[in-house]
């Protein structure tokens, strides 16, 4: 779906408030860190109602965002801020290259590195980089702590999730239909035992596995209901399955190009497919939300095999 295109009287609203050198400096800063007026003043030396007054500008017009801690304001650019502003900020941040933005940002980063910087982002920090501080970081530091199974995981792709788990099952099979993938991930992965086939008919014995993984798998395919019940099938009794998909979109045309068939889910229509299929839903819900555009949902499933 194409977006709406901005009227004229809009577009002349966007480009006005854009067009104010301090409120540019203001959004350069504020991208990616979260800061209180005083701060702001520190690090652009300006004045203190000045910074206040186009904070409040920005903040009408949904461009920045606050939260209190304490008796304390806390500002950052708006995740969420309306889609002709977001394309005109992206162009000219992109563009712009200051001698007086490199000093408010050289600033910012020494007045943070001196005030703390877990401080700083204290309440939002899973939204801050810091060195070496990632997810992939995270996973694989907590990964040690598993202790699997037999492990199917189906649409498994390379093998990145085959290597991950390396040593932490008893015993790991991956199925993925493209025999390119299925070829990295046997090199990957030499321990561990492949298929090249469709996730719609696995080659594989009944009650044969304890846990199944379903990793970006579901939007391959237009109804997940054959899926799923051949996961039912190669579980044994009580044997939990855990979904990681897209959530419902309308960005199809993008999507598609990455081989997706079907447009994500609804929360309440994956639940129905997996109680369908013979699992207890334990959890079912949105996990995640992507920062940049056009801001794909993560929906989380994990279900139990009910014993017969």
């Amino acid at each position: 779906m194409s977006p709406a295109r901005a009227t004229l009287e809009t577009s002349t609203s966007w480009l006005h408030l854009f067009g104010d050198a301090t409120r540019l400096r203001l959004l350069c800063v504020l991208d990616g860190h979260e800061l209180g007026v005083a701060q702001l003043v520190d690090i652009t030396e300006l004045s203190q109602s000045r910074v206040s007054t186009h904070l409040g500008k920005l903040r009408e017009a949904g461009l920045v965002h606050d939260r209190r801690r304490g008796a304390r304001a806390l500002y950052r650019v708006h995740a969420n801020m309306p889609g002709e502003a977001r394309r005109l900020w992206t162009l000219l941040r992109d563009q712009l290259d200051d001698a007086t933005l490199r000093s408010d940002a050289a600033r910012r980063d020494a007045l943070l590195s001196s005030d703390g910087w877990p401080d700083s982002v204290a309440g939002q920090m899973e939204r801050h980089y810091s060195p070496g501080r990632t997810w992939q970081a995270l996973v694989h530091g907590l990964v040690p702590l598993l202790e699997l199974g037999d492990v199917l995981d189906v649409g498994c792709g390379d093998g990145w999730t085959a290597q991950l788990l390396a040593g932490r099952t008893r015993r790991y099979v991956g199925v993925d239909r493209s025999e390119r993938l299925i070829d990295a991930a046997r090199e990957r992965a030499p321990a561990a035992t492949f298929h090249c086939a469709d996730m719609r008919a696995l080659p594989l014995a009944d009650d044969a596995f304890d846990d199944a993984l379903l990793f970006h798998a579901l939007t391959f395919v237009e109804d997940p209901a054959p899926v799923l019940a051949e996961v039912a099938r190669v579980l044994r009794p009580g044997g939990r399955v855990i979904v990681s998909t897209l959530g419902e979109h309308r960005h199809h045309d993008r999507a598609s190009a990455f081989g997706h068939v079907r447009p994500g889910f609804r929360p309440a229509d994956l639940e129905d497919a997996l109680r369908v299929a013979g699992f207890e839903v334990a959890t079912c819900t949105i996990t995640s939300r992507e920062r940049r555009p056009p801001h794909y949902e993560v929906l989380t499933a994990v279900g139990r095999l009910r014993s017969t």
